[in-house]
């Protein structure tokens, strides 16, 4: 049985990879471009299904309210550094500290999710709750994705 833990770990998985193949671009280059729009694209389909698959039924427990609230929180501050890169030369140095500080902010957010609100929300979301939004879940993802 694939649960929801499982499912947005994948996704944390691309996303850790996505950010550390894209620091390691350089200039004004088709690989840069590429990755970046490929990182942009999966935060914000993750965002997207991550708040409506787990974040809204976390916020239906008091347990874990506000984890939810302040996951949610940091996934429009990852947006904000998406805005700001895409206002940037990807040429400048500025482009590239930018995109240092959004993996950082991307990775304590991540680590903090798996670490923190996974354990907390393991305690309050039953086994069929667990599995029915893994499947809601990658069924969204898909359709954000064009995979429908």
């Amino acid at each position: 049985m694939t649960t929801i833990f499982d499912a947005l770990r994948a996704d944390h998985d691309n996303q850790r990879t996505l950010i550390d193949l894209l620091e390691q671009t350089e200039g004004d280059s088709d690989g840069r471009r590429d990755l970046f729009q490929r990182l942009r694209a999966a935060l914000e389909a993750h965002a997207g299904a991550e708040e409506r698959y787990f974040y809204v039924p976390l916020m239906e427990h008091d347990k874990t309210q506000d984890n939810a609230r302040h996951s949610v929180a940091e996934h429009k501050e990852l947006d904000d550094y998406v805005e700001r890169l895409e206002s940037y030369d990807m040429s400048a140095p500025q482009w590239l500290i930018t995109v240092r500080e959004l993996k950082e902010r991307l990775l304590h957010h991540l680590d903090e999710e798996e670490k923190e609100v996974f354990p907390v929300a393991g305690k309050v979301l039953t086994d069929d709750e667990k599995a029915t939004l893994a499947e809601e879940y990658r069924a969204d993802m898909d359709r954000r994705n064009g995979n429908d």
